[in-house]
Order: structure tokens, then sequence, then C-alpha cells
């Protein structure tokens, strides 16, 4: 039996604190609003209402010797991660984790075009959500040294799975480029994610850092229309990059900038993960019976 802390406690959260609890852990977890509180508590997990966003509605947690999962984004706004920073005030040696694993994003490495990549990759974030997650990265990075814990990077690409399919935005009629000009990206199912943390806490070194995809190239369009042939939705209209410009919104167009084609090679090999949804098409069929 371990002890357990999940910093944020959303969806990715909450299934590993419940496999957790299958093992016989204890886990203690966060969340940013009293009214979510329900769901946590009723599947045995013990739930603190923490909001990151400002210092003085922190309270006191336990952390000392216990392995802890950061799964709590950025606020929005600004290129560095304040919530971050207020978990990282409350560490000390006192109390301070014996080991942290953190999701942040594949998008610390900008816009790569065709190059593949590799954890070697250099950073290279060109948006302010980007740099959040590299603020982020490089707090946690000095804290590590500082106090001497354990850390494990994950950089995780697009996350899909059950109650994470964009079925809402093709109903109402989502737009997405032309396959043929649409830029590369690639995905990981949340319920390999789940996998993947629990083993990266497990056998994860200090200092790791792992791409997170499940090593399927494609495009956000080739996705949008795969989930509309799946679940027999009206295809979304295509268009051109000049269509896109002038009516898709900012934050949406920003992500069709971007063109990076993942490696998990080292996923694979140092973690000996084996994939349950290797494709696409695996991943979205079991959607329909995972809750």
């Amino acid at each position: 039996m371990s002890d357990f802390t999940i910093i944020g406690c959303g969806d990715i959260g909450f299934r590993v604190s419940r496999e957790l609890i299958k093992q016989g852990d204890n886990v203690q977890a966060t969340i940013h609003y009293e009214e979510g509180i329900k769901v946590p508590q009723s599947a045995g997990i013990k739930t603190i209402v923490a909001n990151f966003d400002y210092q003085d509605e922190i309270p006191d947690i336990l952390l000392h010797g216990r392995k802890l999962f950061y799964f709590m984004p950025p606020q929005g706004g600004g290129s560095s991660d304040y919530r971050m920073l207020n978990f990282c005030r409350k560490l000390s040696v006192e109390n301070c984790p014996s080991k942290v694993v953190y999701i942040s994003t594949s998008g610390v490495y900008g816009d790569c075009k065709d190059d593949l990549v590799t954890e070697e990759t250099q950073l290279n974030p060109q948006t302010s959500r980007a740099k959040r997650r590299v603020s982020a990265e490089v707090q946690l990075q000095e804290q590590a040294e500082k106090l001497g814990f354990d850390l494990v990077i994950l950089r995780v690409t697009g996350i899909y799975g059950p109650g994470r399919l964009p079925i809402s935005q093709l109903k109402k009629g989502h737009e997405v480029l032309r396959p043929e000009d649409a830029p590369r990206t690639n995905r990981i199912h949340s319920l390999d994610l789940v996998q993947i943390c629990l083993v990266a806490m497990e056998k994860g070194l200090a200092g790791d850092i792992f791409n997170v995809c499940d090593g399927q190239e494609s495009s956000m369009s080739q996705y949008f229309i795969a989930v509309a042939d799946m679940y027999e939705l009206p295809q979304p209209k295509q268009l051109s990059w000049t269509e896109a410009e002038k009516v898709m919104n900012p934050l949406t167009f920003s992500f069709l900038k971007e063109s990076r084609q993942m490696s998990n090679r080292k996923l694979i090999e140092v973690l000996g993960i084996k994939l349950r949804y290797p494709t696409l098409e695996e991943g979205l069929f079991a959607c329909r019976t995972i809750s």
C-alpha cells in the first residue's frame, strides 16, 4: 500500500485514482470547486478543494514522502504557469513528495514541420499556452533539483477517449481543413494514458522525459472525419487555409499552424508500454462500450 496525491482530479486524474484504489493504495486528490466533490468522494478518494489560482486559497496539503501526479492545467492567459508557482510555494524540505509525474504537452516543441519529434528535439514553444507548459516544466525541474524528489515528465499529444470525443462539435457543424492541407498530429487514448501514468510512476527514473502518443500519425481533419464516420454523424465541411483563417476562431486556428510527427519509441522501449489502442480506429470503436 502506498500513499498518492493527485493534483487536479479531472478525467485522467479520476481514472488514475480509481486504478490506485483498486490496487489498495491511499489516494488524496485536489479539485478546483466544491461542487465537484461528490463523485471522487463516492469512489473512495479523499478530496481536497484547492483553488491554485490564488495562493491564499490553497489549504495545507500533506505531501511529504507521497507519490504525486500533477494533472492540473495552467491558468488561461500569460506565458508563465502561476498555478504551478503556487503549488511549488507549498513545497519544502518538510513537505516534499518522493516522486512526481507531470503531464505536459507536445506543444512545447512548437511547429516541427516534417521532422520526427523525439525527446531530444529542442523546445520551441510558439503559443502562450505552450510557453505556460514550459514554465511549469522548468519550475518543477528546479524544485526537484532543490528538494531532491524524482521527476518524470510526460509530453502528451491530443487525448481522446470516452467522454472526450468531438460529438457535440460535429453536431454543431464544426469545420475542418481539407485533409491534404492539414498539419500532422498525434493522439493518445485516455485509457492508454492512464496506464502510461501508472507505469511512469513505477518505472520512470529521475529526470526522465517521455513523448506520449499512439505512434499513428494523421491530422485533426482525419480525426474529425473518422469520428463522424464511426458515429454516423454529418461529415464536417472541409475548408482551404484561406477560408479557415476567415471563419475559424483564433484559438482553433492556432492549433492548425503547428505540425508535429511524434515518436513514441522511448515510451515503448524504456517503460515497456503495450498500448491497448495503437490505432485511432481501435480506440474509437472501444469508446462505444467504455464509460
